[in-house]
């Protein structure tokens, strides 16, 4: 006789199959009978569980950027040079791609731009990768010695989150055109900075 799951453990087998739907069929075609059958559950579980179909997603999203804001986190407060966290955090960019995030990223936000109360959840992600970013540029603008007031960490935090989903979405569609121009200016800044910093620092 089979034994059947704990509420724990078939959430998160639903939000296992919703993830692996949103990366392969995207949220328009992930229906509760499709979900129920890729978790191997009964499709009235999905309603029991959580609600609605768009609780599922918003929850796989928000379960998916937890993890990545975790590695994130442990890559900025690192002891090594800005410009190798910078780098590695451009490395993730192709990493994420390929684990499905950044699908599951612009599926929700096409699913939430005609429904407002999804959209406070998709604007509170945002706001936890804006605040990450915050965090870790304005330490580096810092150490650089960069003049915060000419060139405020907001806007460069939109910047950086502005051109990485422009990255992310073009990537998606196999564009690729003039990023490593981009990336490779970005890096020769960076260096240059790094020198000019230990350049006052004497070493």
């Amino acid at each position: 006789m089979a034994v059947s799951p704990t509420r724990v453990e078939a959430r998160e087998a639903f939000l296992d199959a919703a993830e692996r739907l949103l990366v392969d069929v995207g949220w328009a075609d992930v229906t509760t009978r499709r979900l129920a059958q890729e978790a191997g559950l009964n499709h009235g579980l999905v309603h029991y569980y959580f609600g609605s179909m768009e609780e599922v997603l918003v929850e796989v999203l928000e379960r998916f950027t937890a993890r990545l804001i975790e590695r994130q986190r442990a890559l900025y407060g690192g002891d090594e040079p800005f410009i190798e966290k910078w780098r590695t955090a451009m490395r993730y960019l192709d990493e994420d791609r390929s684990t499905g995030y950044q699908k599951v990223w612009f599926e929700l936000q096409a699913l939430a731009w005609n429904r407002p109360a999804l959209r406070e959840r998709v604007a509170h992600v945002n706001a936890e990768w804006r605040l990450v970013l915050t965090e870790a540029l304005s330490a580096a603008m810092q150490a650089y010695g960069l003049d915060r007031r000419r060139l405020p960490v907001d806007a460069v935090v939109s910047l950086v989150i502005t051109f990485n989903e422009g990255i992310m979405l073009e990537r998606l569609s196999s564009i690729t055109e003039g990023h490593d121009n981009l990336l490779q200016t970005i890096d020769r800044w960076l260096r240059s900075l790094e020198a000019e910093k230990r350049k006052k620092n004497g070493s």
